[in-house]
């Protein structure tokens, strides 16, 4: 019998998000085998997903990854790797620690390696279960489809908000869009709740305020920026400079980007698509998939995008109020989509 994540009653609040997860999103059906990863403080939610998993009657393990390791997580432990070499179908819903990336690329190496269909929840909590996770995963998957068809064709992309950003992109046919709608498939693992098209870019230039959120374990230490922004100088995809009156989140921000020789670099180009998330509320999973444009230094997905180069590192950085236009064009304004 696998391991159980409850033994109490559920809020039944999570109930949709976590059936959006199983039933529209990775699409679980009873001949399948699933992989459940969770921690002590995701354990309600994990419980909502594992009971969608048995209403499907699914075969599934369970894993509570303080039972396994020490956190934080030095390595993703064997045994939940080799339970996840035998499933079609994987949830990673955690709490994110530092120093823990490369424990979780190793996850993700085993799913790529395998063609799972991968649901990331990292840093997943009531509020993400409550909204974005609720969205119309569909609608999304089709914005997503139209906006990713045009964002193939565009050379450059420039976006700019009331805020201070003045950014561009310099795309390349040679690196791959890709679309991360919430309909996850073999071929690319996503984020739960998903909602964007992102790529490597060939080049960035410009000045990016991050007023929304920035990524990993800084994410929740800082949360949201809009009274005390990032700013960051790119030049030649590199970063320039680094400004905030936040002295302990530059200083952060900067040694995050400074772990390895391309920690620095932009790694990430992507654009939010699910329209489900209409306001920043502290937490990357979620922010990132609002309306608008958020960019990554480090790791560009290498193994999806077709960048030659990789990273230890990967944190986003997201902003507000976007004006987009794909060579010329515009495609947003004020952080609402006319395409």
């Amino acid at each position: 019998m696998p391991d159980r994540a409850y033994l109490y009653p559920i809020d039944p609040e999570l109930n949709p998000g976590a059936r959006n997860a199983i039933n529209v999103c990775l699409r679980l059906n009873p001949q399948e085998r699933i992989t459940i990863i969770t921690d002590a403080a995701t354990r309600e939610i994990a419980a909502a997903l594992q009971i969608e998993v048995e209403r499907v009657g699914s075969d599934y393990s369970l894993f509570l990854l303080e039972h396994h390791a020490r956190r934080p997580l030095k390595y993703m432990p064997e045994i939940i790797l080799d339970d996840l070499a035998r499933s079609q179908v994987s949830i990673f819903a955690a709490q994110t620690q530092t120093d823990e990336l490369p424990a979780r690329t190793q996850m993700t190496r085993v799913v790529n390696n395998h063609k799972i269909r991968h649901g990331h929840m990292v840093n997943i909590n009531r509020q993400i279960m409550l909204e974005g996770m609720r969205a119309d995963f569909v609608k999304v998957d089709d914005l997503s489809e139209r906006l990713v068809e045009h964002a193939r064709e565009a050379e450059r992309i420039i976006c700019k908000t009331p805020h201070g950003t003045e950014f561009e992109a310099e795309l390349s046919p040679k690196l791959r869009w890709l679309k991360t709608s919430g309909i996850i498939t073999r071929d690319k693992w996503g984020n739960l709740p998903g909602g964007e098209i992102f790529t490597a870019p060939m080049n960035t230039n410009g000045v990016f305020v991050v007023d929304g959120v920035v990524g990993d374990y800084l994410c929740e230490r800082f949360g949201d920026l809009e009274s005390n922004p990032l700013t960051i100088e790119v030049e030649n995809n590199r970063i320039r400079s680094l400004k905030s009156e936040n002295k302990d989140l530059r200083d952060e921000f900067r040694a995050y980007t400074n772990t390895d020789e391309n920690s620095n670099r932009v790694g990430e180009f992507a654009i939010g698509t699910n329209t489900a998330c209409t306001h920043v509320i502290g937490h990357i999973l979620q922010d990132e998939k609002i309306p608008g444009v958020h960019i990554a230094f480090g790791h560009p997905y290498a193994e999806h995008t077709g960048a030659n180069w990789v990273s230890k590192t990967h944190i986003d950085c997201v902003g507000r109020d976007f004006d987009i236009w794909f060579d010329g064009e515009q495609v947003m304004r004020d952080g609402k989509f006319l395409v």
